[in-house]
């Protein structure tokens, strides 16, 4: 693990700390540099790991995770967080379980085009990601209508807008006390399901 701020190993968590750390696991067993950096303040780290499995872990999702991971993706890249992008996309190869179609969304996102791999309801969503993350101040309720107009429910597009809000919180987090994959298993998801 590797972060410019100071964090605590599970050595040496103790009390709270420790039950917090143990319900951070992932499914690796592992507490990723995201929540560990929240070590010195145990609860900030309750309230990110309550909010994220409820964004990105919620069996009330109606949008399919990897699309979810795209779009957590796409923030970050949009957002420059190297952190976030290895382990999101990770998960949208483990998911989609696709290679040549996950490297072509790889790419077309990177280059800010993802007209180049989507359309419909999904390119919609992703633009919606895209002007959230980049031109907040700028939204507009025809932003909104154009989800509407593509065909999505209210309940996908407060899903991705949530997805786009924690990523703007957690890239934030982040690139803001220098933490790196360093030492984590990346991805939430094991290779085999």
């Amino acid at each position: 693990m590797s972060a410019w701020i100071q964090m605590i190993s599970d050595d040496e968590a103790s009390g709270r700390l420790k039950q917090l750390l143990d319900e951070a696991r992932t499914p690796h067993g592992t507490v990723d540099t995201v929540m560990r950096v929240h070590s010195l303040r145990p609860e900030t780290m309750n309230g990110h790991v309550t909010l994220y499995r409820s964004v990105l872990h919620s069996d009330d999702n109606k949008l399919p995770f990897w699309f979810l991971e795209v779009v957590a993706s796409y923030t970050s890249i949009l957002n420059d967080c190297t952190y976030s992008l290895t382990h999101h996309f990770m998960n949208v190869r483990n998911l989609l379980r696709d290679q040549p179609r996950s490297d072509r969304i790889f790419t077309a996102l990177k280059a800010h085009r993802p007209e180049d791999e989507f359309a419909g309801k999904d390119l919609a969503l992703l633009r919606y990601a895209g002007k959230l993350t980049t031109d907040v101040g700028k939204m507009v309720k025809s932003d909104f209508e154009a989800l509407k107009i593509a065909g999505c429910e209210d309940g996908e597009i407060l899903e991705v807008n949530q997805v786009v809000a924690y990523f703007n919180y957690s890239n934030r987090l982040l690139n803001g006390l220098g933490a790196t994959t360093e030492g984590d298993v990346v991805g939430y998801y094991k290779e085999d399901g």
